[in-house]
C-alpha cells in the first residue's frame, strides 16, 4: 500500500477554484439529488440545501410525491420533481441534463426502488454520487458492480463499506480490501468516519478536519450535497471528494465552540459552510 496522502489545507488550496465573479446560475453547474422515501423525506432536504449552498447554481431533486410540499416550503430555492408513486421513487426521470448526480439519502428499499435503481445504474452516464440505500442495494446485488462507470464516488459508512467488500478483522485488511474493490471497480471510496479517508486505486487520502461532532444522523446526507455539488461544478470527482470531506469537517470544527459536541447537528454543517469556504478565499 502506498503511503497514504493528507488532506490539508495547502493541499485543498491547490483544488479549490474560488467563483468567477462574472457567473451565472446557468453555467455554475446544476446538480440533481435522488433521494427520500416516506418518512425520510428529511435526508432529502439536508443533501438538497447542502447541494444548493456547496455553490451550484441549480439544483433540481427527485423525491416520492409524499415530499413536495415539504421540499418546496423548506428550500424554495431547489427545484422539485416527483416519482408516480406516493410513498417512494419508482422511477427516475428528469427534463433537465444535470452534471451531477447524487442518489440514494433516505430512499428505502422497496423492490420498485431497487428496479428503478438498477434501470439508472444501466442507463446513466452523469457523474454521480452513491451513498446510503442505494449503497445497500448495491451490496445485495453485487452483479450490478459491473454497471458503476469509472470515477463514481461511493460514500459509505463502516457498516454499509462491510456489506460492500466483506468483513474485516484488522485496518490493513479493511484497507487492502476497499483498495482492491476501488481498482476492481475504478469507483473512489470515501470511507466515512474519524478520520474518513477516500481510496482512489492505489492512492489513499486521509482528511485533516472534523471531529466528534459529526457522528450525528443526517451527517452523510449533507455530505453527498456537498460533493455533489462541486461535481456540478465541473470539479474532477477525485477533487469533489477531497474537497467535500474537508469542507464538511471543516463546519464542526468551525462551530464546534458554539454547539459543543452534544447540540451539534446535521443542519449546523449546512449552516457553517459558508464560513468553511471564506476560509478558503
Amino acid at each position: 500500500m502506498k503511503a497514504t496522502i493528507a488532506i490539508t489545507k495547502a493541499k485543498i488550496k491547490k483544488i479549490y477554484k474560488p467563483i468567477n465573479p462574472h457567473t451565472h446560475k446557468g453555467i455554475q453547474g446544476h446538480a440533481a439529488i435522488i433521494a427520500g422515501s416516506y418518512g425520510k423525506i428529511g435526508a432529502a432536504v439536508l443533501a438538497s440545501k447542502a447541494c444548493i449552498k456547496s455553490g451550484c447554481g441549480l439544483v433540481t431533486t427527485l423525491i416520492p410525491k409524499c415530499g413536495y410540499e415539504i421540499l418546496q416550503s423548506t428550500i424554495p430555492e431547489v427545484m422539485v420533481v416527483t416519482s408516480t408513486d406516493e410513498d417512494y421513487i419508482s422511477e427516475i426521470y428528469f427534463e433537465i441534463k444535470p452534471q451531477a448526480i447524487g442518489i440514494g439519502p433516505g430512499i428505502g428499499q422497496e423492490p420498485k426502488t431497487q428496479k428503478t435503481f438498477y434501470e439508472f445504474l444501466k442507463t446513466n452516464k452523469t457523474p454521480a454520487v452513491i451513498d446510503a440505500d442505494a449503497l445497500n442495494i448495491l451490496s445485495q446485488n453485487k452483479s450490478w458492480f459491473a454497471l458503476l462507470q469509472a470515477n463514481t464516488v461511493l460514500t459509505p459508512h463502516p457498516k454499509e463499506l462491510e456489506r460492500l467488500i466483506g468483513n474485516w478483522n484488522s485496518d490493513s485488511e479493511k484497507f487492502e480490501k476497499t483498495i482492491e474493490f476501488s481498482k476492481k471497480h475504478q469507483v473512489i471510496i470515501v470511507m466515512k468516519g474519524a478520520p474518513t479517508y477516500i481510496i482512489n486505486g492505489e492512492d489513499s487520502y486521509q482528511n485533516t478536519t472534523g471531529n466528534a461532532a459529526l457522528a450525528t444522523a443526517g451527517s452523510g446526507d449533507v455530505l453527498t450535497g456537498i460533493i455533489t455539488s462541486l461535481l456540478a461544478q465541473g470539479y474532477l470527482p477525485i477533487q469533489a471528494a477531497q474537497l467535500g470531506v474537508y469542507i464538511h469537517g471543516l463546519t464542526a470544527d468551525i462551530a464546534l465552540p458554539e454547539t459543543g459536541y452534544q447540540s451539534f447537528i446535521a443542519s449546523d454543517i449546512i449552516e457553517n459552510l459558508g464560513k468553511a469556504f471564506l476560509s478558503l478565499d
